[in-house]
């Protein structure tokens, strides 16, 4: 199948379809060159998107791995691998390169800060991985592209002036990510029916979320309300946060099925 059939098949459109042809691009030049080839950082849903529509195209996935600079990072980048390469070999060919970027405490700088300091500087987001702040850091996941520049260049965020050095991954400061358990017993797994749940919402209200597309389940947008989840699937609704379904347990006397949830805060 062509590029532009599978690009149709995937419903892709507008700015999306020009980050997925780009990543066709990079699995094709691996694939003909037999050498390595990286995509940009990608958001959890462009990644979504990418994993779906290698597997329409017939990519094994055994031929790439996907990149964050550490195990839980949100933002990734796809490592296409040639056959002399192995999975487990990939972070020898990574293009990754991680900056850590001290400040003063008092000044307080944000995600925020960071991101429009950075975009000030003319780097684009794709560029650019998680960015892990701390009360007197911030560690950022850069392409090697990027990486120098920073290094030479990147002096203050906000109000605050910044020390910016390489640092190895191992080393990164990753914030412990904060999140709640709660357990629930609902009518059925419908997505409307655990995101009522989770949400602290009526069913009906969150229907009608899911229909105005405002909800993702595993980072892919999804207006039916009847989808059925399953344990492991992540729920975000815009305004309303994250969670995760983490258990699926028994059915009680009266017909109900017994949940846990993360939900993030």
């Amino acid at each position: 199948m062509d590029k532009g059939r599978l690009l149709d098949r995937l419903g892709a459109a507008g700015e999306d379809r020009l980050v997925l042809a780009k990543i066709l691009d990079r699995a094709e030049q691996t694939r003909n060159r037999n050498v390595p080839a990286a995509t940009d950082f990608l958001s959890p849903t462009q990644l979504a998107q990418a994993l779906e529509l290698l597997r329409l195209a017939g990519f094994p996935e055994t031929g790439y791995a996907a990149l964050g600079g550490y195990e839980t990072a949100e933002r990734r980048l796809l490592l296409f691998l040639p056959d002399w390469l192995e999975a487990e070999e990939a972070q020898t060919q990574s293009p990754i390169r991680c900056l850590r970027a001290a400040f003063r405490e008092e000044y307080k700088l944000t995600h925020r800060d960071f991101l429009g300091s950075l975009m000030g500087m003319g780097i684009v987001r794709e560029k650019v991985g998680d960015i892990l702040v701390g009360p007197d850091s911030a560690d950022l996941i850069v392409l090697d592209t990027v990486a120098d520049f920073l290094l030479q260049s990147w002096d203050s965020a906000g109000r605050a002036r910044l020390s910016v050095s390489a640092i190895e991954p191992d080393n990164l400061h990753i914030p412990a990510v904060s999140c709640r358990e709660a357990r629930d017993t609902v009518s059925s797994l419908r997505l409307d029916a655990v995101a009522s749940s989770g949400f602290r919402m009526a069913r009906g209200k969150a229907a009608a979320l899911i229909e105005s597309g405002k909800v993702q389940v595993n980072w892919r947008e999804c207006v039916k309300p009847d989808k059925l989840l399953t344990a492991g699937d992540t729920v975000s609704a815009r305004g309303f946060g994250k969670l995760e379904l983490a258990e699926v347990g028994g059915v009680t006397k009266k017909g109900r099925t017994s949940i846990v949830l993360k939900i993030y805060t």
